[in-house]
This record gives structure tokens, C-alpha cells and sequence, in this order.
């Protein structure tokens, strides 16, 4: 294991508060960067999310360029709530509507890539109760001032939801401790060093997420650690405390759910990298039980994990990158 990656590519968002210095290395690169937030029925935030962005980073300091929404078709007010706010929303099944469609937060972020314009892009879920634009300039910091880095990924300490309002201090992201680290210990080290290989907040330049494949549920963001890894190594990756996140908790069984598709990922992946041989298929459906009087019931939940193959790939995304660049 690389011992010093974890102290040289680690930062605290702090480092990054000079907003000025970020906004003037962004225009001597002569980068656009767009800020995505991929959504399901988050009326509740969305709003709040979108305002701070768009006045402290937009307004304030002319850092990104677009806040664009990708829903996967809430049925609340979330599309008419972000437009109110002068976000550009999309739907994603309205989206190179000639492909199979699929509902899924990866599904969201590739989709972005399509409709997004800027050479850096910055996806943050939008269930964020604390936002900050910190979530957003803390990842842009280590892309816009250094040559090197081109994926930046967040960690936070993650309160657990009591119920009434009351927080537990820590002891969110059970199923990286329970199920990704394990996994990643025994097979790829190195990547054990990032702090919260789930984080729903990361940043980078277009050029590392138009190459990779997006896995559409719950599987998308371990599979783009090891496709990143694998295809640039560790020195273009780094990692950013962002200090606190709170968001929705997931009881146990939803925790199970996501649990189930992360190693489904996870095992397909290194299967296709040849670090391990499964003889047998690797089923779809997860058994789980309730209570029920004084009977348990089964519940199957078919858990089937497909994947987006590289936006770069897509002939839609080549003839519009063409067209561009032509104008």
C-alpha cells in the first residue's frame, strides 16, 4: 500500500476558503465548471441547496458556471421547486431517449455528462440538511490549483438521525466500515486510504468521468473509485474533509439492499480485472424477513446493477462534442 498518499493527497476544505484565489486559476486555465444534483423527491432541500450554490459560488464569486438537476422522476415538487430557482432541469428519461431506461443515482450522473458543459464537474447530492458551499469549493480547490490532481472525492463526520431533531455524532456510513473497506483490504489496499469510499459528493474534470463506466444504482461510486484507480492510479485521486454531513438515514434493511449491490459490483469488477475467478453465476435477488403476528415472512427484493458504458462511446456525445468544437 502507498502509505503516502493518504498525506499528501488529503485536504481540509479550509484550505481552499480564499475563493478568489480559486476563481483566478480557474480563468487563467480557461475552465467552465458545472455543478450537478442528481434528485428524487428532495423538496424538502433542494431549494436551499440550489440558493447557496448559486449566490455564494455564482453570484458572489463567478466560480461555476451552471447548476443543472437530473431527476429520476420525483413525485413531490423537487423539478418545480429547482426551476423556481433559476436551475436547469432535466429529467433523465428525457435523456438520449433512444437508450433502455434505467432509474438509479449513476443513471443521473451519466446523464449529466451529456447535458453539462463544463470541463469540470462537481456532483452533490441534493438530501444535504447542513449545505454549505463548502461541499462545492472545497472539491474544486484541489483540481483548480494543482496540475496533478484531476478526481476529488469527500469525507465528513456522518450524525445519525435519533428521531425529534436529537443526532448521534457519528456513526454514519455503517456499510463502508461493514462491507467496503473489508472488501477493498483484501483486494485493492490502496484504496482502503479514502476515508468514505461512498461519499456522494466528488468533483473532477470531464476527461476522467467521459472514460469510465457508470454503474446506475447504488454501485456507482465504488465501481468509478476502482475504474479511476485503474486507469490513472492513485497520484490523479484525492480526498477532501468537508468537516459534517447530515442527511436522511437509511434503516438496516435499506442499508442491506444497497449492501447486497456494492459487493455485486465489487465482485464483478474484479472479476473483470482478473484478480479472482467465480465459478458460479452471481444472482440478482436478495432475500430479506419481517415479522409478521408471530410468522416470518420473506421479502425477495431483485437487485439487478447495470452499467453505463463510457459517455466517450456514445454517439450522440461525440457528434454534440464534435459540433462544439467546431463552432
Amino acid at each position: 500500500m502507498n502509505n503516502k498518499w493518504i498525506e499528501s493527497n488529503t485536504f481540509h476544505h479550509s484550505e481552499f476558503k480564499e475563493l478568489d484565489i480559486l476563481v483566478s486559476a480557474k480563468q487563467s486555465k480557461k475552465l467552465s465548471i458545472s455543478l450537478c444534483l442528481p434528485t428524487l423527491n428532495e423538496e424538502k432541500t433542494i431549494a436551499k441547496e440550489i440558493v447557496i450554490m448559486r449566490s455564494e459560488l455564482m453570484t458572489r464569486y463567478p466560480l461555476i458556471d451552471e447548476i443543472v438537476v437530473i431527476d429520476s422522476g420525483s413525485t413531490d415538487k423537487t423539478r418545480q421547486i429547482a426551476r423556481s430557482y433559476d436551475a436547469t432541469v432535466y429529467q433523465a428519461d428525457d435523456i438520449l431517449p433512444r437508450l433502455e431506461k434505467f432509474k438509479g443515482k449513476g443513471e443521473n450522473l451519466w446523464k449529466a455528462l451529456y447535458v453539462t458543459r463544463g470541463d469540470i464537474i462537481v456532483y452533490i447530492d441534493a438530501d444535504i440538511k447542513n449545505i454549505h458551499h463548502r461541499f462545492a469549493y472545497g472539491l474544486l480547490g484541489p483540481l483548480l490549483l494543482s496540475d496533478r490532481i484531476r478526481f476529488t472525492k469527500a469525507f465528513y463526520d456522518r450524525p445519525i438521525s435519533l428521531g425529534d431533531n436529537r443526532l448521534r455524532p457519528t456513526g454514519g456510513g455503517r456499510v463502508t466500515e461493514l462491507v467496503t473497506r473489508p472488501l477493498f483490504s483484501l483486494f485493492m489496499p490502496d484504496l482502503t486510504q479514502f476515508l468514505q469510499p461512498l461519499s456522494g459528493e466528488y468533483a473532477g474534470y470531464r476527461s476522467i468521468f467521459e472514460n469510465i463506466p457508470f454503474h446506475i444504482g447504488y454501485g456507482v461510486e465504488t465501481g468509478m473509485l476502482i475504474d479511476i484507480h485503474e486507469k490513472w492510479g492513485l497520484e490523479v485521486m484525492a480526498q477532501v474533509d468537508l468537516d459534517r454531513r447530515i442527511h436522511k438515514n437509511q434503516d438496516t434493511k435499506a442499508l442491506g439492499r444497497m449492501a447486497f449491490v456494492i459487493i455485486k459490483t465489487f465482485l464483478n469488477r474484479v472479476q473483470q480485472l482478473d484478480r479472482v475467478d467465480i465459478k458460479q453465476e452471481i444472482f440478482d435477488e436478495m432475500i430479506q424477513y419481517s415479522r409478521v403476528g408471530d410468522r416470518l415472512r420473506p421479502q425477495a427484493h431483485v437487485l439487478q446493477e447495470h452499467e453505463r458504458q463510457p459517455m466517450v462511446q456514445i454517439p450522440e456525445y461525440v457528434q454534440k462534442n464534435t459540433a462544439t468544437k467546431s463552432n
